[in-house]
Order: C-alpha cells, then structure tokens, then sequence
C-alpha cells in the first residue's frame, strides 16, 4: 500500500505541478542574446497563448512513465538504507534519502532527458510548430538511434550531483520538521502539518541544488534542432557564466519554488487521505507515508 500511496501521490504531483517544471526548463534554456520570455509569468502567458493550455504539459509523458519505478526505488532503497543504519537520527535520515536519490537517478535521467526535450521543441526557431519528436517515448527511441547508450545518459554526472544531496536534505528537512510540528496522529491538525512539512522540505532540497539543475537542463536540451554549444559539464559552466554572470543558475527558480510546495504538499495530502482511507479498519496506524521504514510519528514522538 506503501507503494500504491507514492504512485499515486507522485502522479497528483506531476499534474499539479508539470506547467511549472515547463515554464522553468523554458527560462533555463532560452538565449540570452534574444530572449524570448521577460519572466515567469510573461513565459506562461506566452506558452499559453501560442501553444494553448496543452503547451504546459508538453513532456509530461516521460515523468509518468518513470513514477512508478523512481517512487519503488526511492522507497526501497530509503527504507532498506534506514533498517541498515539502525538509530533514527538526523545523520541517517541524509544518509539513507541520498541513498536514495543516488540508485533512483538511473530512471531520473533519461526521464527527465525526455521531458526537457519535449519542452524545449520548436523554440527558438524560425518554424515554432516543427516537432522532432511524436512524444516522450518516441523521443528516447530516436536518441538512443542517433547517440546509443550514452546520448540517452546525457547529464547523468549532473543528475547524480543534484539528486543525491538534493534527496538528503529533502529527508533531512521533511524529519525535522515533522519532530518540531509534533504531528500526532489524533490532531485535527495533521493533515496541515503534513503538508506544510512536505512542501518545505521541497523547497529547501531545491534551494540547496538549483544552479546544478540548471547546467543539467542545459546540457540535456543542448543540440535540439542544431549543433551543441557545449562540450561538458565546465564548459556549461563556463560559458553560462561569461555570457550572463551569476543570474545564469537563478533562471527559472522563481517557478520552480511556486511548483516545489503545491507539487510537495499535493503529494503529501494524496498519499495520507490513500492510506488513511485504505487502512480505516484498520485504525489508519501508519501516519507517516513518506518513510514506511520509521515508527508511526505517535509512537516516535510518544518516547521523546
């Protein structure tokens, strides 16, 4: 149930927050000798007018094929990572979510490849309703005919830097949190918590790896529809860097904290009403979705 509860809390997630990932990915990449969007809003309202309300969920296809083996794996690995530690402490909680995001960046990549591919087509050119791809699938296929292995591995190197810690603290802050919130199972309050606790957490796992997502959404996006610009991960750097200073690794965050909380805190919400609702007869025990390796946050926070 565990399982089932992440699926589908994962995939609200998705739906509530993909517009924003979309608007994100399309400030990351734009030109900044011809940008086409003067902001996250202006970008949106763009994406819509040109590409209707469809135009946000481009790419979609791709996070929805992957949720079900990254939420097995994030679990797994997280869960099995907790009982091998032992003691429930801070430390282990880091140790064991970036555990996690380290073994789920396997499917993370060529997912998240597919998706920046998607949402990046046609802009940019001359002919903004050319599409090189059909849809997420299709554009895997026609990387992996063109660049085998290691084209639908790009930014790999990146991913990993980014999820490994970025999973760590999200554990981390999503712990800390729920011992300082007190979330008792018979509060009225719990829901609130959770969701408060969830989105928070989002926030600060992106805050603390942003400017690496946005080498990796350059890198990954680099070559569509032309030459590459960059020959590595320094080289991105590099040049991001001479062109637009600092600026370079703060494009898109404004949306993509406005997507951190409501795609956490929908996560959150979906997954506890599943497993309440699931678990009625049985006195709804298990409180804490996120982390089925743990005791109940009442009986945790009962002996403190």
């Amino acid at each position: 149930m565990d399982f089932a509860a992440g699926c589908i809390g994962g995939a609200a997630g998705v739906l509530v927050g993909h517009p924003f990932d979309t608007v994100k990915v399309r400030l990351q990449v734009q030109s900044v000798e011809k940008p086409l969007y003067r902001g996250t809003y202006h970008c949106f309202q763009s994406i819509v007018r040109q590409e209707t309300m469809l135009g946000l969920y481009k790419g979609i296809g791709s996070p929805m094929m992957g949720l079900t083996f990254i939420n097995a794996i994030v679990f797994g690995v997280q869960g099995n990572a907790m009982r091998m530690l032992g003691e429930d402490t801070p430390q282990h909680q880091f140790l064991a979510g970036a555990a996690a995001g380290l073994i789920q960046c396997v499917i993370c990549c060529p997912m998240e490849l597919a998706k920046t591919r998607m949402q990046t087509q046609g802009t940019g050119q001359k002919n903004t309703t050319r599409r090189l791809y059909k849809n997420s699938l299709d554009c895997l296929i026609r990387i992996y005919r063109k660049e085998g292995i290691r084209g639908i591995n790009r930014g790999m190197v990146t991913t990993v830097i980014r999820e490994t810690p970025g999973f760590g603290i999200y554990f981390l802050t999503y712990d800390t949190l729920t011992r300082s919130l007190r979330c008792e199972l018979d509060d009225g309050y719990i829901i609130p918590k959770l969701l408060l606790a969830g989105g928070m957490s989002g926030i600060a796992s992106w805050l603390s790896t942003y400017p690496v997502d946005v080498v990796k959404s350059r890198l990954q996006a680099d070559g569509v529809g032309g030459a590459n610009r960059y020959s590595g991960i320094m080289d991105c750097v590099r040049q991001s860097w001479r062109r637009e200073g600092w600026r370079a690794f703060t494009r898109g965050l404004t949306s993509t904290l406005l997507r951190a909380f409501p795609v956490n805190a929908t996560t959150f919400a979906t997954v506890t009403l599943f497993l309440m609702y699931m678990r009625e007869d049985e006195g709804a025990k298990e409180c804490e979705p996120m982390r089925p390796d743990l005791q109940p946050v009442t009986e945790r926070l009962s002996v403190q």
